[in-house]
């Protein structure tokens, strides 16, 4: 068992640990608010849509349902529309700033809605958890099967959170507001060239 939770550890790291939308989105968020309390929408967000992805995954349910073309198709092309959607949003954001701190630029109404649309409508993020977490967990079976997707859990809960204090004690140091506002735009370059990606490899 002790073999299947460092798989699963190392595993998840090395597929979370790239930039990637989901990331670059968390570690914003965690920088522009005014408190790490604001930040947890986008980060519990994240991690409940990681842990959905990676329990599909190893159920198995998750590839039956992506054998259907028409629903791979329909997932690609809305996983480019959000993230257009939201280079614009994120591109056109502005932290205001009051007393060297950054007001909240996200509502949590906002940070949910982002953060579920670059989990859970990200094409190669659902791939990559299929594809790879999927495939490993086949390895495994009863008790070994579960710790590996528990510390597969366990990685990306402890990811974001993390993230998000990163975030939070960069905007700290940000008294003048200008390197919000740099991320803000990297951010949405980010966020554009996946949709580019994605709809290239359509």
């Amino acid at each position: 068992m002790f073999e299947a939770i460092i798989h699963g550890f190392i595993l998840a790291f090395g597929l979370i640990l790239p930039l990637g939308v989901q990331n670059v989105f968390v570690f914003n968020q965690g920088a522009t608010q005014t408190r790490l309390l604001g930040a947890l929408p986008v980060i519990i967000t994240a991690a409940i849509c990681d842990t959905l992805l990676i329990s599909l995954a190893v159920l198995g349910v998750s590839v039956v349902v992506l054998e259907f073309d028409w629903l791979r198709m329909l997932l690609l092309v809305a996983g480019i529309i959000f993230l257009i959607y939201m280079g614009f949003v994120t591109w056109n954001s502005k932290s205001t700033m009051n007393e060297g701190e950054s007001r909240i630029s996200f509502s949590p109404k906002k940070q949910v809605i982002f953060a579920m649309s670059v989990s859970l409508l990200n094409p190669h993020a659902i791939l990559d958890t299929i594809g790879v977490i999927g495939t490993s967990s086949l390895a495994y079976l009863g008790v070994e099967k579960l710790a590996f997707a528990v510390s597969c859990i366990l990685v990306s809960w402890l990811w974001f959170l993390s993230l998000g204090i990163v975030g939070r004690m960069t905007g700290r140091l940000d008294h003048s507001g200008r390197f919000l506002l740099i991320l803000n735009k990297i951010s949405a370059i980010v966020m554009w060239g996946t949709a580019v990606y994605i709809g290239v490899t359509l």
